[in-house]
């Protein structure tokens, strides 16, 4: 069987609690993470000053494609940043048309309505984004936690993911 892999894209202001746990869990898991910066190679600074070193470029990753997952911090600036990104959009429809998982943390998923991912679909997301993510109708609000066909979004950044790769 092979190895799951599973892409993170960090964006200038991204929450560092929703990038990290996240990575560490997944790689404990086995699964192969790829950090990759929104905007290339360069160390990134998230929302509370601390400075996170990708891996990879957008650009690198986006050649090795495609994840099993696309993980999705939050962070309202991160989150923005990755809303206004031509890129993060051709890799959230590509993610979206091979039925790959996407994972949106908090606000996380407000990049989702920017691309216009998975329209129709439940989401949660942190509680000041939620009348953002309602505002036209595309999708419907839950709590917590939300699965729907290949789309995850949690409030929270540990592990609901896991379950959705190995089954």
């Amino acid at each position: 069987m092979a190895s799951k892999r599973a892409l993170v894209i960090l964006a200038k202001g991204a929450e560092e609690m929703e990038t990290v746990i996240p990575v560490d869990i997944v790689r404990r898991a086995g699964i192969k993470v790829t950090v990759v910066g929104l905007a290339g190679k360069d160390p990134v600074q998230g929302s509370r000053d601390v400075v996170i070193c990708p891996d990879a470029s957008l650009k690198d990753a986006k050649r090795e494609g495609p994840y099993d997952v696309v993980v999705l911090p939050g962070g309202n600036l991160g989150a923005q940043n990755l809303s206004e990104s031509a890129a993060m959009k051709e890799i959230l429809k590509e993610q979206e048309k091979q039925k790959g998982l996407i994972a949106a943390i908090c606000a996380g998923p407000t990049t989702l309505l920017a691309h216009e991912i998975g329209f129709g679909s439940k989401v949660t997301t942190h509680p000041l984004a939620k009348d953002k993510m309602m505002n036209g109708s595309h999708y419907t609000y839950s709590e917590n936690r939300v699965e729907k066909d290949a789309l995850l979004n949690l409030r929270q950044p540990w592990g609901g993911y896991l379950d959705e790769l190995f089954g």
